[in-house]
């Protein structure tokens, strides 16, 4: 799955000399929680989070009035508080890849750039959930089996045959990915819901012939 078909494509950005106060009316306004910052080319120069915007406000406690109050916020420009060292992911890569780098830097979203580094989309930690759900096809449904099989080439075969066979319509089908040491792996299968007795049936009969670690 690739992050062209999952990331929001219609960006919002901000300048270097975009004030403070205006980049957070804006993210208000959005409802988004990271500004990327780019040039008069659209290149990927920094990135504002409504946490540096925090980070950056006077405290409650300021002896500032108003007028002070709202002259400073106007000066600070997001060039003074934004994040230049980026964490961002080229256009060509897959979900799973995004996922991977959002986990490592502990960040719930990051720009996509092109090869040039123009920013051309944001992929956030919502969206991957989103494209979690589609594949999977819980919405649709159905019921999940995990399964744990010998980890070796042709260990899934039994397992596709055996559905096929038995007239079950396959929905989904993720694997753990376990190092070639391990005996085994879990195997998550969802099939489309059967008629009771014969999803009765079905369940005793995979039970005996597969090593079923759980049925939902």
């Amino acid at each position: 799955m690739l992050i062209d078909n999952w990331m929001t494509k219609d960006v919002v950005t901000a300048t270097p000399e975009t004030s403070m106060m205006k980049a957070s009316k804006i993210m208000k306004e959005k409802g988004i929680s990271r500004l990327p910052v780019v040039d008069e080319r659209g290149m990927l120069v920094g990135l504002v989070s409504d946490r540096d915007i925090k980070d950056a406000s006077p405290s409650k406690a300021t002896t500032l009035d108003m007028h002070e109050l709202y002259y400073l916020l106007s000066e600070i420009k997001l060039k003074d508080i934004m994040t230049k060292k980026v964490v961002t992911i080229k256009q060509g890569e897959t979900v799973d890849s995004a996922a991977a780098m959002l986990l490592e830097h502990n960040v719930g979203g990051m720009p996509v750039v092109d090869e040039a580094g123009k920013v051309v989309g944001v992929i956030t930690d919502s969206d991957i959930f989103k494209a979690l759900v589609r594949i999977t096809g819980v919405q649709e449904g159905g019921v999940q089996i995990g399964v744990r099989l010998p980890n070796e080439p042709g260990g899934l075969v039994p397992v596709l045959d055996y559905l096929k066979s038995h007239g079950a319509r396959l929905m989904s089908l993720l694997t753990s990915c376990e190092p070639a040491e391990v005996g085994s792996r879990d195997v998550y299968i969802r099939i489309r819901d059967m008629d009771k007795s014969a999803l009765k049936t079905f369940k005793a009969e995979m039970q005996k012939a597969f090593e079923v670690v759980y049925w939902v």
